[in-house]
């Protein structure tokens, strides 16, 4: 084996840390704190989490969200590290890649988009918008730029206007099962989410990764309703059950920047 693949797993390794950590932490508490046991809620000391271990006080392993966080993220790492995409390169890939990770764990996990992580990814997404057009399309610094923050708009346009549409369909659906659960169609975390995609992407890529997402989303959704027509357990709630639609605007952002 090459020795210099050792870079890009032990960088996999910490960088699944990291985003099991801000998967563990955030939602809980809006902030970087120290990780508590998903079971009794002690506090986990540093070592023991960073080794993976299983709670001192009630014993209960971690959860295997965290062990497939870990090894996806080196193997992404490692992929990355032998076929590097070509509008990014390597550095700025795997930090995207990163950000895109723990978005997609929380959002899957928690049915949520912070605000924080929204703002740090508008920074990144400028950040990533303006490489992009500068590097790939020899543009200047100040039109790359206005590019990504067209983008930015175009996307965070777009999925306001759906999340309207959205806030109809929860209404409906409210009614529909008389029940008031606050379940959103299309929450705002997935517009601020949308914003970021649409700063990386820029003006000229962001409705293609939108459109990638968006049916995504909805081929999923089709699969899962087909599935409890299959399995005969469908009911009127089945049409009106909702899925975190960011890791599907991810998926289509990620092939538009890792693949595209």
């Amino acid at each position: 084996m090459d020795l210099l693949l050792l870079i890009p797993i032990l960088l996999g390794w910490v960088a699944g840390l990291f985003v099991n950590y801000t998967a563990d932490v955030l939602p809980r508490t809006r902030r970087f704190t120290r990780p508590a046991c998903r079971n009794c809620e002690s506090e986990h000391v540093w070592l023991d989490y960073l080794a993976m271990r299983a709670c001192r006080s009630c014993g209960i392993l971690r959860s295997p969200r965290t062990w497939i966080v870990q090894i996806t993220m080196i193997a992404s790492f490692v992929y990355f590290w032998l076929y590097p995409p070509k509008a990014l390169g390597l550095p700025l890939s795997l930090i995207v890649l990163t950000y895109f990770a723990v978005i997609t764990i929380i959002d899957l996990e928690h049915r949520l988009i912070l605000f924080s992580t929204s703002v740090f990814g508008a920074l990144l997404g400028l950040l990533v918008g303006t490489y992009i057009y500068f590097q790939a399309k020899g543009l200047s610094v100040g039109t790359s730029v206005g590019s990504s923050l067209l983008g930015g708009l175009i996307g965070f346009g777009i999925m306001y206007l759906v999340y309207q549409l959205g806030t109809l369909v929860a209404r409906y659906r409210a009614r529909k099962i008389q029940v008031d659960d606050d379940e959103e169609a299309f929450g705002g975390g997935d517009v601020y989410l949308a914003g970021v995609i649409g700063l990386m992407l820029g003006s000229e890529y962001i409705i293609p990764g939108l459109t990638y997402g968006i049916l995504l989303g909805g081929l999923v959704s089709l699969v899962l309703l087909a599935t409890s027509l299959l399995q005969r357990r469908y009911t009127s709630q089945s049409l009106m059950t909702f899925i975190p639609y960011g890791p599907y605007l991810i998926a289509g952002a990620a092939y538009m920047l890792f693949l595209g």
